[in-house]
């Protein structure tokens, strides 16, 4: 990153000492594992916070992806006013927004209620991801040392979206759905009273914030959003095409704008260049998947297979393990492979693993999914790892700073996309496979044995939808990740 002054001030100490700038590194991933780890907790606590809200089925999926959409909106803008306002400021700021914002989740009295602070915990969290990372290169001068820091900061964000539903999983086996909140408030104390003492005050030489591209970005992202899934819930409808049309327009126009500013909100050039792009398309497609897969998962064990939370969320360990042990060394494999076929392999290991789990079924299957989902954590951990440092050393130095805000958004794009569109593709077909009205929790709660079979049934045949939509989607990935090895003048590091 270029044009940056790191100044410091209020208690934050001089960086230099390599002791000081790992427990800088230690304080930050706090942040960074809660992040990550909330798009996934509630996964869990779905059927349990259902029946204490009773929600409607598109409130139940705005419960779970307006935290990925929010902080996908905003990451790049939060990014842009750390640059401009200082990194620990905001970061410290966000982690008050979001320990609020998880307060309001807790004890939300409706459905509603519970969306609202869902969405304020992304805004908190979407200050916290770019600002953590940016603060990293600010921490470690020295090269090795900050590619060995960002690997940690990599396996930590992969790896929150893996150990999220355990986590989830734990406490609802001793406490109630609200908990799932609750457990960010001593965490986000401990950084807020660290962070002060062992983070450097980072800040950039930039331009002004553009207001509009801001307003067109959320805006446009939104309407599309909504499109989709109301849609799935309640059928395609005029309104849906309405405002699918909207957002589109507002996205090109965002788009469009982009190119006539001299410090855009997000760099399209960067796009010119194949291993940036191949990276940020594993990493969306690769949280696609896993996001999407982990939800419908954690429901399947629960309400197919009939399992409390925990004992679900202790099959979901080897997968979450595999996640992170190999985030921690596929660096490793991708300086062995290269970029491109490191991306394909890992790409292609997801989708055979997800193949796996179309052993599940109504009477069984669990075998299959346990070893279907840990095969492909291998897949994931190794993609996910990559990600960062390909996207960042694919781009000029002066466009660092931009290639992580991107990169970033990408994971949290690929979060909400997963659960939106997988988890859409699923109420589709449970309700055309049994023409059922109301959401499978409602169905099971009827108490009718072979109308409950039924929606069983049709549940893991959408589950089947959806895996086989997802390995698809890797395996196409895994194919333009091939082929982008032959333009090696792309593929290749940029000069730095």
């Amino acid at each position: 990153m270029t044009s940056t002054d790191i100044r410091v001030s209020g208690a934050a100490p001089q960086v230099g000492s390599p002791r000081r700038a790992w427990l800088g590194l230690a304080v930050l991933l706090l942040p960074v594992l809660l992040v990550s780890m909330d798009v996934s907790v509630l996964f869990l606590a779905m059927p349990t916070l259902s029946a204490a809200l009773d929600p409607s089925a598109m409130q139940q999926l705005w419960i779970l992806d307006v935290y990925g959409f929010v902080l996908a909106g905003l990451l790049i803008t939060m990014g842009n006013l750390g640059d401009r306002f200082g990194r620990r400021r905001i970061l410290l700021g966000g982690a008050t927004i979001f320990g609020i914002g998880s307060v309001l989740g807790a004890f939300a009295p409706s459905a509603g209620v519970l969306i609202a602070a869902r969405a304020l915990m992304g805004a908190g969290g979407a200050t916290l991801l770019p600002s953590s990372l940016a603060l990293i290169s600010a921490l470690f001068a020295e090269p090795r040392a900050r590619a060995a820091a960002i690997g940690v900061w990599t396996a930590f964000f992969a790896g929150g979206s893996a150990v999220g539903p355990i986590i989830g999983g734990l406490l609802l086996n001793h406490f109630w759905w609200g908990s799932a909140f609750l457990v960010n408030l001593p965490v986000l104390v401990v950084f807020l009273a660290l962070g002060a003492l062992l983070l450097p005050e980072h800040r950039a030489g930039r331009g002004p914030l553009d207001p509009i591209s801001v307003v067109l970005s959320i805006g446009g992202i939104l309407p599309l959003i909504y499109a989709v899934k109301h849609a799935a819930a309640d059928g395609v409808a005029i309104t849906d095409g309405v405002f699918a049309v909207i957002g589109a327009g507002l996205l090109w126009a965002f788009l469009r704008r982009q190119r006539h500013l001299d410090d855009p909100l997000l760099d399209l050039s960067l796009f010119r260049r194949t291993g940036f792009t191949v990276a940020i398309g594993s990493s969306t497609i690769g949280m696609l998947a896993l996001s999407g897969l982990g939800y419908l998962g954690s429901v399947y064990l629960q309400s197919v297979t009939g399992r409390d939370p925990l004992a679900a969320a202790f099959l979901s360990i080897p997968a979450a393990a595999m996640v992170f042990v190999v985030s921690m060394g596929g660096a490793r494999i991708g300086r062995r492979l290269g970029a491109p076929v490191s991306f394909a392999v890992a790409l292609g290991t997801a989708a055979a693993g997800n193949l796996l789990m179309l052993g599940i079924g109504v009477d069984g299957g669990v075998g299959w999914y346990v070893a279907g989902s840990t095969i492909a954590g291998f897949g994931y951990g190794l993609c996910f790892t990559l990600v960062s440092d390909v996207a960042i050393s694919a781009v000029p130095p002066q466009r660092a700073g931009a290639a992580a805000g991107i990169s970033e958004t990408s994971f949290e794009l690929g979060n909400g996309l997963g659960l939106s569109l997988l988890g859409s593709l699923v109420t589709l077909v449970f309700r055309s496979k049994g023409h059922f009205e109301s959401t499978l929790g409602e169905t099971l709660a009827h108490g009718d044995a072979g109308l409950a079979h039924a929606a069983r049934a049709a549940y893991v045949s959408g589950v089947h939808a959806a895996i086989v939509v997802a390995a698809g989607l890797l395996a196409a990935m895994a194919v333009v990740a091939l082929l982008s090895a032959r333009r090696r003048d792309d593929t290749a590091p940029a000069p730095r």
